[in-house]
């Protein structure tokens, strides 16, 4: 089978080859990284979760590679998108999906409280020294937890096979730490992806099947927002300003 790109971008194409499915990255991508993400995605593989299996990190074609087993079906995003009236089981199924991850350990991911903080003094000087000072206070003050936590969970990052099986791709944002910032960033994901009535429906499902008081929640989003800015688009930078601007500084 000759090869299909599923995804292309300046420093990454993504493509099918037969059964197996490719990550090849820019010769400019940092090879620490590229190893750091293969190792993040084999260690949540011993969970026994449904992920892609990780069959050899390589060079291709000058280019460093991850060749994973390609999983044939729709994301769920497609899903939603194509059965508008199935919107709310997709999203109980979105939901547990999502609950059924952070049951899981993986004590040599990164810690994501240590991410977070570095991320912070990164905004530097983006964020004024006050709004730093803060951001870091409260995220050292938040509880601290050791679950599996996926980093970029949405829709898109599901698939769902022809018989109803689900696997969840893209671990390359993998680390431990307090569920609700989990939360918290797939919240942030459906405003950014423009379904902000979506994702007020899903941060309401969520602390409802979790029991988590959605305040708790909302305490994450303003320090989610700021480490999300130090690498985030042009054109998302406004929008995660504005969430660390609402910030409660009492």
């Amino acid at each position: 089978m000759s090869k299909q790109i599923i995804f292309s971008r300046s420093d990454k194409t993504i493509f099918r080859d037969g059964d197996k499915l490719v990550k090849e990255f820019d010769a400019s991508y940092s090879k620490a990284e590229i190893l750091n993400e293969a190792l993040n995605h084999a260690r949540v593989e011993e969970t026994g979760l449904n992920v892609p299996k990780i069959h050899a990190v390589q060079v291709v074609d000058g280019k460093w590679a991850i060749i994973l087993d390609h999983i044939d079906g729709k994301t769920l995003q497609s899903l939603m998108d194509e059965n508008p009236d199935k919107e709310d089981e997709y999203l109980n199924l979105f939901v547990d999906l999502q609950r059924t991850v952070f049951v899981n350990k993986v004590p040599n991911l990164i810690k994501l409280k240590d991410k977070m903080q570095a991320r912070i003094s990164a905004t530097n000087p983006v964020l004024e020294a006050t709004t730093r000072y803060d951001l870091h206070t409260r995220l050292d003050s938040m509880p601290k937890h050791t679950n599996l936590l996926h980093g970029d969970f949405n829709p898109t990052n599901i698939i769902i096979t022809k018989d109803g099986t689900p696997y969840i791709i893209d671990w390359a944002h993998a680390t431990q730490g307090n569920s609700s910032a989990d939360v918290a960033q797939s919240y942030l994901l459906f405003y950014l992806a423009g379904k902000k009535e979506l994702g007020d429906k899903y941060l309401k499902l969520y602390c409802k099947k979790s029991d988590t008081a959605i305040q708790y929640v909302q305490r994450w989003i303003p320090i989610v927002a700021a480490s999300r800015l130090v690498k985030a688009k042009e054109e998302e930078k406004e929008f995660l300003q504005s969430w660390i601007d609402v910030f409660d500084y009492q």
